[in-house]
């Protein structure tokens, strides 16, 4: 059986996908799936096993021209690309329109939320099949459940498992070094610049080295302003995921900030510190690593911590200069 998965952005919904093929893969060993994503995240889908085939779209930059998209021959080659395979579902756990107009140009039957479980009601008109799924649930469970009514196998209990392989992202060696991911996409998400400062002074004292990626110019102002108040920082080039996932399987040991040995109050005893590039964080937290984020003052209802508990320390404005 061959699925076809249409979610293509952002990266930590994304992410969010992945524990529903695991899922799908323990209850159905024959089925395989092919992945619709933006051409920014293609990478992500790839690490999961059961998924054969990343088919890279650019919604978010064609949109912006239209005409474009179209003269250059890439809407094109996306349509030829998404009829290649013959595919016996395709299920859309984005529920946009967006993501419900791409389900379209498939010549297979469509499964996704019905018009009370779906975040854009019009978007559920073009499924032929759909399914019942709570809003007030972390966005991880409402994609298993989704997942199992459509393919038709019992939703295994407990949490779910996001598939990768813990190797990507961690195998340190030696001293550890931090990596601080201090980009987001929305503005309320930003840890204040202030403090990654005041948290890399405290970890240059230590005599700590500090990576500073980032992926646009915004980002690569603020990581050169942390870094010139940091002696041990370093401001890396744009990376690519790739290498993303290299400066997690290099960050080190665990250490603790402080250097207490472990025993502090301050939590700052992590790989990497993860900080308001959820995207990222999602990623790390995923291979069941200790990882730390700084936009949380922003406290999330309760049905989201589930995928935060035991291994994402929740930090915010409560953690003054004199913690770090």
């Amino acid at each position: 059986m061959r699925v076809l998965i249409v979610k293509t952005s952002s990266l930590g919904d994304v992410v969010h996908t992945l524990p529903a093929i695991s899922d799908a893969k323990a209850a159905m060993p024959n089925v395989v799936f092919d992945w619709v994503v933006e051409e920014g995240f293609a990478e992500i889908p790839a690490w999961h096993s059961a998924v054969d085939t990343v088919i890279p779209c650019a919604l978010r930059r064609w949109r912006r021209n239209i005409f474009a998209a179209r003269n250059s021959g890439e809407w094109r080659a996306f349509k030829v690309a998404l009829r290649k395979k013959h595919y016996d579902l395709v299920i859309d756990p984005q529920g946009l329109l967006k993501s419900a107009l791409v389900c379209s140009l498939v010549s297979a039957p469509k499964a996704g939320y019905d018009w009370h479980s779906i975040k854009e009601r019009l978007a559920s008109l073009f499924y032929s099949r759909k399914y019942t799924v709570a809003k007030d649930q972390h966005a991880v469970e409402r994609i298993r459940q989704l997942f199992a009514q459509s393919l038709g196998y019992s939703l295994p209990e407990g949490v779910g498992s996001c598939g990768l392989d813990k190797t990507q992202f961690t195998g340190g060696c030696g001293e550890g070094k931090f990596v601080f991911l201090h980009g987001t996409t929305r503005e309320d998400k930003y840890w204040p610049e202030s403090h990654w400062q005041a948290l890399g002074q405290r970890l240059a004292e230590q005599q700590r080295g500090i990576l500073l990626p980032w992926g646009d110019e915004q980002e690569r102002e603020r990581a050169e302003r942390i870094a010139s108040v940091v002696s041990t920082a370093t401001v890396l080039p744009k990376l690519a995921w790739a290498m993303l996932q290299f400066l997690f399987r290099f960050a080190g040991r665990r250490q603790c900030a402080c250097g207490c040995g472990g025993c502090c109050e301050c939590r700052y005893r992590f790989r990497a510190l993860n900080g308001s590039f959820r995207c990222a964080s999602h990623c790390y937290v995923w291979s069941n690593q200790p990882s730390i984020s700084g936009d949380l003052w922003r406290q999330p209802a309760p049905y989201r911590r589930q995928y935060h508990a035991g291994n994402f320390s929740r930090t915010g404005l409560h953690c003054t200069e004199s913690q770090f």
